[in-house]
């Protein structure tokens, strides 16, 4: 079984991390079975079995060898919708910049859009979690109806707590909501990020899970040096409160080499715990496209082959 092919322009192709061998997109397969397209296995015919199943051909061989009227049925691993849950880091700080600066909130929200028609296109569920100033969940199950999904008003106050997005990964692990396979993403600018027992316990449950990283790429992911001598509103990446501060040239630069290191660390942490993440740098959706675009391409790619 292959990948429902994704409909319409602002969509992209989901694709499992962990695929079977010889299938170039990768399934969605079920352990029971089914309706579907992947054999399972083949047995004799039982009364009652759909004729539908029956596989002439193995049947006429096994006639012919036992010299007997022989029917053989083949059965096939059900195909499973897959199931998809946006987790939105909702900290004061992700509400932020404006342009000039890189609106985290808006691409935050134009990325959740396009999982979402993803979800949809490949014929999924697709839901949301969050947390609110209290530390409650605010969960949308995974639904496939398109409507409800768009009316759901995913819209919400930035006002969670520093943790909130390690809280949203422990709701989503205790709820057992989610069977193996399903897609977690899991937009923040990470500058608060989950231990790595989270990450650890979201994929010891079997979900592929995948962090999509949005930070501004000159003021987070960098910071420019030619700032030294200025006054600059900063603000604190837990909190979001901002100060005016007046940095040297040697203190912008200090700040650059540890904001740089700080996303290497995170970037190669991910790697560590095989997380395939997304980097979202620009507003623009074609490029959020492009991003995400990319992160399917690479996992279609044969091992070894540089996409």
């Amino acid at each position: 079984m292959q990948l429902a092919p994704v409909r319409g322009e602002d969509a992209f192709p989901l694709v499992p991390r962990h695929q079977l061998h010889g299938l170039e997109l990768g399934p969605f397969q079920s352990v029971r079975r089914g309706a579907g397209s992947d054999t399972a296995g083949s047995r004799g015919y039982l009364p009652g079995d759909d004729v539908r199943t029956i596989d002439w051909g193995a049947s006429a061989r096994l006639s012919a060898a036992r010299g007997t009227d022989e029917f053989v049925v083949r059965e096939r691993y059900a195909e499973q919708a897959p199931r998809v849950v946006a987790i939105v880091d909702r900290r004061p700080a992700m509400g932020l910049y404006a342009p000039p600066w890189l609106s985290k909130s808006a691409v935050v929200d134009r990325a959740v859009d396009l999982i979402g028609e993803s979800a949809f296109a490949a014929r999924g569920l697709m839901g949301t979690l969050g947390i609110d100033a209290d530390g409650e969940a605010d969960w949308q199950p995974p639904t496939g109806d398109v409507r409800q999904w768009r009316a759901g008003g995913r819209a919400a106050s930035l006002d969670a707590p520093a943790d909130n997005v390690a809280l949203a990964l422990g709701r989503l692990h205790d709820a057992r909501a989610l069977p193996a396979g399903s897609f977690v993403f899991v937009l923040s600018d990470f500058l608060v990020p989950p231990l790595v027992e989270d990450w650890i316990a979201a994929v010891g449950r079997g979900w592929d899970v995948v962090p999509v990283v949005v930070q501004d790429p000159l003021w987070e992911a960098s910071f420019p040096e030619d700032v030294g001598g200025l006054v600059l509103p900063v603000a604190d990446p837990g909190t979001g409160a901002i100060a005016p501060v007046r940095l040297t040239r040697r203190e912008a630069s200090a700040r650059r080499h540890e904001n740089e290191r700080r996303r290497a660390a995170l970037l190669e942490g991910f790697g560590e715990l095989g997380l395939d993440w997304v980097e979202l740098a620009e507003e623009d959706p074609d490029d959020v496209l492009s991003c995400f675009l990319t992160w399917a391409a690479a996992r279609t790619a044969p091992i070894g082959r540089v996409a």
